[in-house]
């Protein structure tokens, strides 16, 4: 079973990286035939080469190693370090016969295709199944156990969230938005005991969130069971789904998380006082001495119980919906990563590589199914364009450097610069995998 689920959890991953591969490369590829740049490889997956076919100019094919592909242009520097062109004058078809404004919109155009396939990501899912909010109004406030996150930085029991930054949200969603989350400074507005108290989160707390989780949808669910197991101590007692449990042993309860910690730290039978449509009645529950639960589930799919309801967009509306989350999430992975340049949070704590990617990939699929997958699909492809887009030799961004500089003193760099400037650039991205691969294992699995 377990090969299994590892099986399934690479594939899932394998699935989400080759989608965002192909989309980048097919943005250099689309580009570059535009400008009748002749392409002699387009590679999903790195070599060497298993399958693949050629067509016109162009060996299409799928490398053995499934962490990227390329794009090889005639006449380009790039990854393969190929200089044999140089020693010859430029033809018409090269990348570097090319005006510098044609060059750079080829290399920047992997980038402007993974930005695209985030908002047709996001846009397609808000039109096929809109968007599901929890309204402020109708939450009753939040539980916070004595070990988390939010007893740590100030929050309490019973708190009503309304507002972050100063500026007041109208759906829970909005608390916990990317932008604000990685923000510099980040304060919730929050209502206690019928006034309006601020809530200051302190500068490295994404480094906790981590692994304990930050205003959790399960801090907010109340005490009603979805789930009654067959043959459980609650199905043996009577217990049924939707009804609300009230208090136990004579302690009132209101939240999910609050009514778990009560029946797992108890030892002996428990009095339950439950509301079932309009009257109260009184259960007596065992827990299972093994587990220490007595058989409920909590009602993650049933969000109705917290005022949750699922609005529908037109076309128009989910055009400018999927516009603004890509922009959301753009700002949020920009400033989380310069959180992490700055050393304001931990970079070991909040950089993931393949192992970390396909863990929460596989995380998102289980919980939302394909909703889930294409959400984290749309993410992962806005952080490739970033991290494509940064200044380093062998990137993108790095490529885009040497041309600004091209188009601005009108004079190429030297080929010497320019395979240097590769070489380091793939020197650098290798010791970045190695890191992130030994900082997943650290991390997930305890070395």
């Amino acid at each position: 079973m377990e090969i299994l689920e590892l099986l399934k959890t690479v594939g899932i991953f394998i699935g989400a990286l080759m989608i965002l591969v192909f989309i980048h490369e097919l943005g250099h590829f689309l580009t570059a035939k535009w400008f009748r740049m002749r392409v002699e490889r387009f590679s999903i997956g790195f070599p060497p080469r298993i399958w693949g076919f050629q067509k016109g100019d162009t060996d299409y094919c799928i490398g053995i190693t499934p962490l990227g592909g390329y794009v090889k242009i005639s006449g380009m520097i790039d990854e393969s370090m190929d200089t044999e062109h140089l020693d010859a004058e430029p033809e018409p078809w090269e990348f570097r016969a090319k005006p510098v404004w044609q060059r750079m919109i080829v290399i920047v155009g992997g980038v402007v295709f993974n930005m695209i396939l985030a908002f047709a990501i996001y846009f397609g899912l808000t039109y096929s199944n809109g968007k599901q909010v929890i309204p402020i109004e109708d939450m009753t406030g939040i539980y916070v156990p004595e070990s988390s996150i939010l007893a740590e930085i100030g929050f309490q029991t019973n708190d009503k969230v309304v507002g972050v930054n100063g500026e007041r949200v109208s759906y829970f969603n909005d608390l916990v938005s990317a932008s604000e989350l990685t923000a510099e400074e980040l304060t919730y507005q929050v209502m206690r005991n019928g006034q309006e108290v601020d809530v200051s989160v302190s500068s490295n707390y994404l480094d906790s969130v981590q692994t304990r989780g930050f205003l959790d949808l399960a801090y907010i669910l109340p005490s009603i069971p979805q789930t009654i197991q067959a043959g459980s101590p609650a199905d043996q007692a009577g217990l049924e789904s939707g009804d609300r449990i009230v208090s136990v042993n004579g302690n009132e309860v209101n939240y999910w998380v609050q009514l778990v910690e009560m029946i797992q730290e108890s030892d002996s039978t428990l009095n339950f006082q439950i509301a079932r449509a309009d009257s109260l009645f009184d259960l007596t529950i065992t827990p299972d001495p093994e587990t220490n639960t007595i058989g409920i589930g909590p009602p993650t799919t049933n969000l109705s119980v917290i005022g949750a309801k699922r609005i529908e967009y037109g076309l128009g509306e989910s055009i400018v919906a999927g516009y603004n989350e890509t922009i959301e999430q753009t700002v949020g992975i920009v400033q989380g990563f310069a959180r992490m340049l700055s050393g304001d949070i931990s970079l070991r704590q909040n950089l993931g590589g393949p192992i970390a990617i396909a863990s929460i990939t596989r995380q998102a699929t289980d919980s939302a199914g394909w909703i889930g997958f294409w959400n984290i699909t749309a993410l992962l492809s806005i952080t490739l364009a970033i991290i494509n887009i940064l200044p380093i030799p062998a990137l993108d961004g790095g490529h885009l450097v040497f041309l600004i500089y091209e188009g601005i003193t009108r004079q190429e760099p030297s080929e010497k610069i320019r395979m240097a400037a590769q070489q380091i650039g793939f020197f650098i991205m290798i010791g970045l995998f190695i890191f992130v691969m030994f900082n997943d294992a650290f991390k997930y699995f305890g070395f």
